[in-house]
């Protein structure tokens, strides 16, 4: 465990545009959130999990699966991630901040354990396997990002357009163009995929309804076998029920 506080914030709600509700949707008998801090519970190198939700009626759900997984729960702003972040890594007291959100329902708690031991070497302002950065080959949708409180609070602090208040990745790193937003600013830095899963054309996300149901099935398949499923098992089920096709 590192001497500095890491605590991953694992953003959520239940008003998402696309595919409301998804949240809760089922995952092999739990709720898709549940499953997701099942496997953030198994990271070694954080000192606390926190769902960081919003202050509607509709997301109080959320709390309480916080309160079942017994996990930290947070509520904040709806749209401005940022100060969603900000607060509730000032309540936990973090020195350095793990970022995931709710729609990569199988983090790999040892590729987070990965990127966060990178990132606290001290290099980067912004560390992250999260999806493709820099041609590092991972998959969309297994690790995470990881950015000092201190960067934080300086994006915080900006007060900058809607759309990075919202984006909070957008302050550091576009992955759509592959670009660090301010590099002079920021380093970003990132850690290359392991041989035996660098598969950067799976996506692992669940935004759309095709996207649960594809979750829903991998959960079903893999689940009831092995909790504690790995991304190589992932692979191996996705290659033989789509790539034969």
């Amino acid at each position: 465990m590192p001497d500095r506080r890491v605590v991953l914030i694992l953003q959520a709600r239940m008003g998402s545009t696309r595919l409301p509700g998804k949240s809760m949707m089922d995952c092999a008998g739990a709720p898709l959130v549940g499953r997701i801090v099942e496997r953030l519970k198994r990271c070694r190198q954080l000192h606390e999990i926190v769902l960081a939700t919003t202050c509607k009626e509709e997301d109080k759900v959320l709390c309480d699966l916080a309160h079942t997984y017994q996990v930290a729960c947070f509520q904040g702003s709806e749209n401005d991630l940022v100060d969603r972040y900000y607060q509730a890594a000032l309540w936990q007291h973090a020195d350095v901040v793990v970022r995931l959100p709710a729609d990569n329902p199988v983090p790999e708690p040892s590729e987070i354990d990965r990127i966060v031991a990178f990132h606290l070497q001290g290099e980067f302002h912004f560390s992250s396997n999260l999806a493709q950065v820099f041609g590092n080959g991972y998959p969309d949708g297994i690790g995470a990002e990881v950015f000092d409180f201190s960067s934080l609070e300086m994006i915080w602090k900006d007060r900058a357009d809607e759309k990075k208040r919202e984006h909070l990745h957008l302050n550091f790193f576009d992955y759509g163009t592959q670009t660090p937003v301010n590099p002079e600013r920021f380093r970003v830095g990132t850690v290359p995929c392991p041989l035996e899963f660098r598969r950067p054309d799976l996506v692992l996300d669940v935004n759309t309804l095709e996207q649960y149901q594809f979750m829903s099935a991998l959960y079903q398949a893999l689940y009831p076998v092995n909790a504690n499923f790995h991304i190589t098992d992932i692979i191996r089920w996705y290659d033989t029920r789509y790539k034969k096709r």
